[in-house]
């Protein structure tokens, strides 16, 4: 009985069900006219509320707000179903007229059914959207980026103290974190993790921002690199008082929330003087420094600051067996022994367990490693300071270095500031003319070996590599730079040999007890406007005031100086002359004038006949340089780039008097000069950068000389011409031929072409024969059709020439005429990035699916005018699938951060 009962209540509810289930589908055609009703009704309501929100959101981001993600969603949810109701309203009529028997069936019941079906689920779904209530829209808006900041490759130790770092900085009590220890330790490494920890998740701050401190307290500089970070820069902020910039950087972050790193200081830095809001729990900001100092950190308000320790002796192990590597550490069963007990000599700082652990990368010998622990012994006494333990340690690496001529080197590296970047190339001309490096055998055999020396200190830790705007760079960490000035202070005995005050702020020359000892001196990058010392400074050989706010140089200032070698005077923007006492300078071989204001070069410069090494570059002021040139008759390398005089046939002349002239960079204005330079072998073949600039060329053209083997950077801008060819110079007639037909590959140094506003020009054929082409801009050739044209061509692609094998960088700007790089696909196996900048005819580039670099570090391609891309046609689907993911398009002329390409001449 009791199963027959609930057979018979399950049976109803079954009944229940489906009954409910059949009015809902009958439903679906029955309240047909009803539901859509409905949505008509709701989608009005909704569209009116979509308005008001609209309006809303818009005047909150003008003034300067950010949409919630939230918001933005359910903007995009209503945009969806109001397409679809819009469709299912527009087939209102038609669906309509198919019911029948007063709603209940339909001509096309199937149709009908699904119809009605779409039209309740949509109705259900915009009333869900209509019910929706939204208290906030927008939030304060988080648009700038973190700047990552580099790391070294082999890190150990840190994972620990990098998470309890990153967790007592986040802590809401905390305003000021300090972090404190030894020179070399990783102070800088772990703030640098922070930072770069930011890029991630931005925890609500406005800003992140990284300033380099270092030992000499500069304010303003300080001041500077704030503003730059946060958009503050600029001609008026130039022309504000320290006490200014402190107030407009004060009124501008105390409406945000930021978050300082300050690396590397070396007394209390008084934020109020800076401008910085004192952080508190109220505004949220934080402060995080690094200093060697545990005393400072309680001048800045640190109760508990956190000390960077050494390394563990495992950890230290660890990464010393890492610098060393397997194969060595396997050469000698005894070695492994013998490596934990170097280790330990290191203490667990990293830094000398860096320079240490590559500097025994290569001995394999028990002898060798037994050496090195007697040597570390005798040097690594009980610590009491930098002298004391670091020094001496790092000083053991400098000791490794073999060749004399390499330590030489190293020492003149510290001449440089803080941090700074130095150019490999000005490093290199440095040591040349200071005689460090033999440049008898010819520049280019001294510059190779210059290179060769840096790759052994770059090795060896003791420099880094460091790319900046396209050039080779390194740096030396601040504390192998002290290591190196006590050596060259003969460990401290003589601290006068080398005086070194790069970035100090000095308003005057420094005072000397002794001049007679001096050998080199920096002053670079100071406030000195006028040098009067008369004092004999009989042993100086270098002397470095660039950026140093020159304004005048006295007669005697260079009255005892018998032996100098070196002088760079750029950067001096407000130096408008040189003193005629310059001539005293007997011994001078390098004389850097470049971006300077000078207006005259005066005669004594024709007395330094030693002179190997001038730069003009950027001396827009000078107007003639008439006479002087043909005096210097030692002369190998001159940069007469974007100097303020054109280069006629006097000049011209001069230069061919130059017997020993090997490097020459150039730039020409005067077709007669133009002529003439590139009917000369000896001056083309010389040429290094070629600059031609604001020339009416359409009927002629240029051919430019095969023999022009050095030239490495080729330059055209502002001019009208009809074709650029290569070509061939007579010597008899001293004239230049163009090259027709070309079949093999030429300019086997050219690296680098801008090409800039160049009317006329229909083709670059040339480039098709620069097999080393690594950089290449067109910008405003209004005409130009083709890169590299077929018909042109056909004798080197016949020849087996491929174009652009080593092209890094290629940028395409308003070029409305292009519309094609080459006709076929290239491998571009080096290709790193492709910018694309307002070129509307050009639809095939010249890729397929195996063209460029494979893998993470594939071809970027950046695109200015959005429908562009929608445009180009693909070789095939493969190309466009592999291509397309890594296409990025840019608002405005995109950013040339950190690439070759930007230095467009101007």
């Amino acid at each position: 009985m009791g199963n027959c009962v609930s057979l018979s209540i399950s049976s109803d509810q079954s009944m229940k069900k489906i009954c409910q289930w059949l009015d809902i589908q009958v439903g679906y055609v029955h309240n047909l006219e009803k539901n859509l009703s409905a949505l008509e009704k709701t989608m009005e309501e909704l569209r009116a509320k979509l308005d008001d929100l609209s309006r809303r959101v818009t005047r909150e981001e003008d003034r300067g707000l950010q949409r919630l993600s939230e918001f933005q969603v359910w903007l995009t949810r209503v945009e969806t179903f109001e397409n679809e109701a819009n469709n299912l309203l527009i087939a209102r009529n038609v669906q309509l007229q198919r019911l029948c028997l007063l709603g209940f069936c339909s001509k096309s019941l199937i149709l009908s059914y699904r119809y009605g079906k779409s039209v309740s689920m949509t109705l259900r779904e915009v009333e869900k959207l209509n019910s929706k209530v939204f208290e906030v829209i927008v939030e304060q808006a988080h648009t700038f980026e973190v700047e990552e900041r580099q790391l070294q490759s082999t890190i150990v130790g840190l994972k620990e103290m990098l998470e309890n770092a990153w967790n007592h900085l986040m802590e809401d009590r905390v305003g000021i974190m300090g972090f404190y220890g030894m020179g070399g330790v990783g102070k800088t490494t772990l703030i640098t993790q922070l930072n770069n920890k930011f890029s991630g998740m931005t925890c609500g701050f406005d800003f992140v921002i990284w300033v380099v401190v270092s030992k000499e307290l500069q304010v303003e500089k300080i001041q500077s690199e704030i503003a730059r970070k946060v958009g503050l820069d600029g001609d008026e902020w130039k022309q504000k008082e320290k006490s200014q910039k402190a107030d407009v950087i004060y009124n501008f972050l105390r409406k945000k929330r930021f978050m300082l790193f300050l690396d590397d200081i070396w007394e209390k830095v008084d934020l109020v003087e800076i401008g910085i809001p004192f952080p508190t729990t109220q505004n949220r900001c934080k402060v995080a420094f690094t200093t060697r100092s545990k005393a400072i950190c309680a001048h800045m308000g640190v109760e508990e600051p956190m000390e960077v320790k050494c390394l563990s002796e495992d950890d230290a192990y660890d990464l010393f067996q890492k610098k060393v590597g397997e194969t060595t550490l396997i050469s000698d069963p005894g070695i492994p022994e013998l490596a934990r007990k170097v280790a330990k000599k290191c203490c667990g700082l990293p830094l000398a367990l860096n320079v240490v652990g590559e500097a025994m990368s290569c001995k394999r010998t028990l002898q060798e490693w037994c050496y090195t622990i007697d040597v570390l012994t005798s040097y690594a006494v009980e610590f009491s300071g930098m002298k004391d333990k670091i020094l001496p340690l790092l000083k053991y690496s400098y000791d490794n270095l073999e060749v004399e001529q390499v330590k030489m080197c190293l020492l003149y590296c510290a001449l440089f500031p803080e941090d700074d970047r130095i150019p490999k190339e000005k490093l290199i001309s440095l040591w040349i003319c200071e005689g460090i490096i033999d440049g008898s055998g010819g520049i280019e055999r001294a510059e190779n070996k210059g290179y060769d020396i840096i790759g052994s200190l770059v090795r060896a830790s003791l420099l880094t590599d460091v790319k900046w705007y396209g050039t080779e760079n390194v740096c030396m960490h601040d504390v192998v730079r002290e290591m190196a000035l006590w050596i060259a202070s003969d460990l401290g005995a003589q601290k006068e040999a080398f005086i070194v005050r790069a970035g100090s702020g000095l308003s005057e020359m420094p005072k000397v007890e002794n001049c007679n000892v001096v050998r080199r001196m920096s002053l670079i990058k100071n406030k000195i406007h006028h040098l009067s010392s008369s004092h004999e400074y009989l042993e100086l050989t270098t002397l470095l005031l660039q950026k140093a706010n020159l304004t005048n140089i006295s007669s005697e200032f260079f009255k005892s100086m018998p032996r100098l070698a070196v002088l760079d005077l750029s950067y001096n923007g407000n130096l408008f002359e040189l003193p005629d006492g310059i001539s005293q300078l007997v011994s001078l071989q390098y004389l850097n004038l470049s971006y300077t204001s000078i207006r005259h070069l005066p005669r004594g410069v024709q007395e330094l006949k030693k002179l190997i090494h001038l730069d003009l570059e950027e001396t827009d002021n000078l107007s003639n340089i008439d006479g002087i040139l043909s005096s210097l008759h030692n002369l190998k390398i001159l940069n007469l780039s974007r100097a303020g005089f054109s280069l006629d046939c006097n000049i011209l002349e001069e230069l061919l008097t130059l017997e020993h002239l090997e490097i020459l960079t150039i730039e020409i204005d005067l077709q007669q000069g133009l002529e003439q330079f590139l009917s000369s072998h000896k001056l083309t073949r010389a040429t290094r950068n070629l600059t031609i600039r604001g020339m009416q060329l359409e009927s002629s053209g240029i051919s430019l000389p095969i023999s022009m083997e050095n030239l490495r950077e080729f330059n055209i801008v502002w001019c009208s011409i009809s074709e650029i060819k290569m070509g061939t110079i007579c010597l008899e007639s001293k004239t230049v031929y163009p090259l027709e037909n070309p079949r093999t590959s030429c300019f086997l140094s050219l690296s680098k072409v801008i090409i800039l506003d160049c009317k006329c020009v229909k083709e670059l054929t040339l480039l098709m024969f620069a097999p080393n082409l690594r950089d290449l801009s067109v910008k405003s050739a209004k005409k130009l059709e083709d890169v590299i044209n077929k018909e042109k061509s056909r004798h080197g692609e016949k020849s087996g020439i491929v174009p652009f094998r080593r092209l890094e960088f290629l940028l395409l700007g308003d070029l409305p005429e292009l519309k094609n790089i080459y006709w076929n696909s290239l491998p571009f196996p080096c290709l790193k990035r492709m910018d694309i900048i307002r070129c509307p005819n050009l639809k095939k580039l010249p890729l397929d699916s195996q063209s460029g670099k494979h893998g993470g570090n594939g071809v970027i391609i950046r695109y200015t005018v959005k429908e562009w891309i929608e445009t180009v046609e693909w070789i095939d689907e493969a190309t466009k699938t592999r291509f397309l993911r890594s296409c990025l398009h840019v608002s405005e002329t995109p950013n040339q951060d950190n690439q070759p390409h930007s230095s467009v001449p101007t």
